[in-house]
């Protein structure tokens, strides 16, 4: 199984169906979850937050809300793929489908014990499931340019990944990829 976090600044452009395609292509017959960044969703809790002041709680809520929204474009995208909100719900969409996309629910991120931080962001959240799903390759997919030479933690330190990111992606054992979008699209 292989998850595959899809950035959310990709939905400002065309690199975002690019590289839904690229899943089509260069995954057949393969599993994969996609994980959706909250992209220009998430982009206004940030700013409604500054605005009003609210907690972090409640702007994490929100930001989960942004992933789903997002989720709900990607399947609204892609007909045939998958949607599912929960680990056991990704399981039986598998059974359905080659490639699923998570719409995270935050109860069972409550659960998991998951903390309400903006240290935390969809990068963490794609580990977190990498994990628990025992996938065996975990691909950010960045509208950044990334150096492959850094390593998780200087990659976290220039804010390329959260801050959470390493400390989810410690206990994994799966391989990590971050990439550029360009080198993803590439295969």
């Amino acid at each position: 199984m292989i998850i595959i976090k899809l950035g959310g600044s990709l939905s400002r452009s065309d690199a975002l169906i690019d590289c839904l395609n690229a899943v089509e292509k260069n995954y057949q017959g393969r599993v994969v979850v996609i994980v959706p960044g909250g992209g220009a969703f998430a982009d206004q809790v940030r700013l409604a937050q500054q605005h009003w002041q609210f907690d972090d709680h409640t702007a994490h809520r929100m930001a989960l809300l942004a992933m789903q929204q997002t989720a709900l474009m990607l399947k609204g995208l892609k007909a045939d793929w998958g949607i599912a909100d929960k680990v056991a719900a990704i399981y039986t969409q598998l059974d359905r489908h080659n490639i699923v996309i998570w719409s995270p629910d935050s109860a069972e991120l409550d659960s998991a014990g998951i903390a309400a931080s903006w240290d935390i962001s969809s990068d963490s959240l794609a580990a977190w499931l990498a994990y628990t799903l025992s996938a065996n390759e975990l691909i950010l997919v960045k509208s950044a340019v990334i150096d492959d030479s850094l390593s998780l933690h200087q990659l976290a330190e220039q804010q390329i990944v959260d801050k959470a990111f390493c400390g989810f992606a410690e206990k994994a054992t799966f391989t990590t990829q971050v990439i550029n979008v360009q080198r993803f699209l590439r295969g």
